[in-house]
């Protein structure tokens, strides 16, 4: 019978990788696995539990927030502040970043962005949901951790991963050597390594996005759904839309078999919906690591500058060829007039 690896085993035989680190990023990466553990417990109790519906509560976005949201960035803050090893987090939840200032944390050398829980419009109808984070170091040496430390690039992350609360619980993620997958095992309360070296495959047959928004759409995403839609034998066509209202869930599907997720641009949100630095960056970490690419529609979203901690961006994220093709379309039908910022307005024919 072949051994079981536990993400704890593997973080520590991957400590070698950084050896800057000193087992902080190991220890880190730990604190967000007993996190998550957490969180899916509760999941799994939504429905026997008073966890489901509104919380009575927004966040800066102006999204109300559902009960397990609110639960599941407490349980991450908590658990990232216990273990000392990062200064300061940027969560979906906060209007701005929280200053860990505990004796363990005020100097730890990591900052942590993190949707805590994605897709959480599907908790109370039972429906996958998920966790995204992303681990930077801080730029700064001494004293505390400023702004800068935290607007960075997405080319400067150090680790980034998902957890999916699904038919089983997978913590996917990688340090940019590679992607691992990690399946909850609740008889011994431990992740395993189930999906080891994960790679997005070059092409795919499903294609995901709300196409409720269609009219409202650039031109250049709606070519691309009628390519989709066109039946072509030479390029399976035409594809399957699947599309569940989690990023997480979507992505975490098309990573293993193959597919293209797209929020792009619209009227009414003219700089994307998606949150740059705790959801594309990370996803976009990921999916390239596994072979993929990502960008908003014209650029590499790694390579886009950071201005604010909740900055939106369009996004197009997936396998290779199946994101290059939605690009081409982008700069045919809706070739981009001006950068996107996130004061700025996007203006595209």
């Amino acid at each position: 019978m072949k051994a079981v690896k536990t993400l704890g085993q593997f973080i520590i035989e991957k400590q070698a990788d950084f050896p800057y680190a000193k087992g902080e990023l190991s220890r880190l990466l730990r604190d967000i696995g007993i996190a998550a553990k957490i969180v899916n417990r509760e999941v799994n109790k939504a429905g026997l539990a008073d966890i489901l519906g509104e919380a009575g509560t927004t966040n800066v976005q102006g999204e109300c927030q559902k009960k397990l949201d609110v639960y599941a960035n407490e349980q991450f803050i908590t658990a990232l502040n216990s273990g000392g090893e990062c200064c300061i987090v940027v969560s979906e939840e906060n209007d701005e970043y929280i200053y860990l200032d505990s004796e363990i944390s005020k100097n730890a050398k990591y900052i942590v962005a993190i949707d805590p829980l994605d897709g959480s419009s599907n908790i109370d109808v039972n429906v996958g949901v998920g966790t995204i984070f992303s681990i930077f170091r801080r730029k700064t040496t001494e004293g505390k951790a400023t702004m800068e430390d935290v607007l960075q690039k997405g080319t400067e992350q150090v680790a980034a991963g998902y957890v999916i609360y699904g038919s089983s619980t997978m913590l996917v993620y990688t340090t940019g050597k590679g992607v691992n997958g990690f399946t909850l095992d609740p008889s011994i309360g431990e992740f395993c390594l189930s999906h080891p070296d994960m790679r997005v495959p070059k092409d795919g047959v499903i294609y995901s996005i709300n196409e409720g928004y269609y009219a409202h759409f650039p031109d250049g995403v709606k070519k691309y759904i009628k390519y989709c839609q066109v039946e072509d034998a030479k390029t399976s066509r035409p594809y399957t839309s699947r599309y569940t209202g989690s990023m997480v869930a979507d992505l975490h599907r098309n990573m293993i078999k193959g597919g293209i997720f797209i929020y792009p641009v619209t009227a009414s949100a003219p700089n994307g919906k998606l949150r740059l630095v705790y959801e594309c960056n990370p996803m976009a970490f990921i999916i390239e690591q596994a072979g993929g690419k990502a960008s908003n529609g014209y650029d590499r979203i790694l390579e886009l500058d950071v201005t604010d901690l909740h900055q939106r961006s369009a996004i197009f994220i997936g396998s290779e060829h199946m994101v290059a093709k939605a690009e081409e379309m982008m700069a045919c039908f809706s070739p981009q007039k001006t950068k996107v910022t996130f004061e700025g307005v996007l203006s595209i024919q």
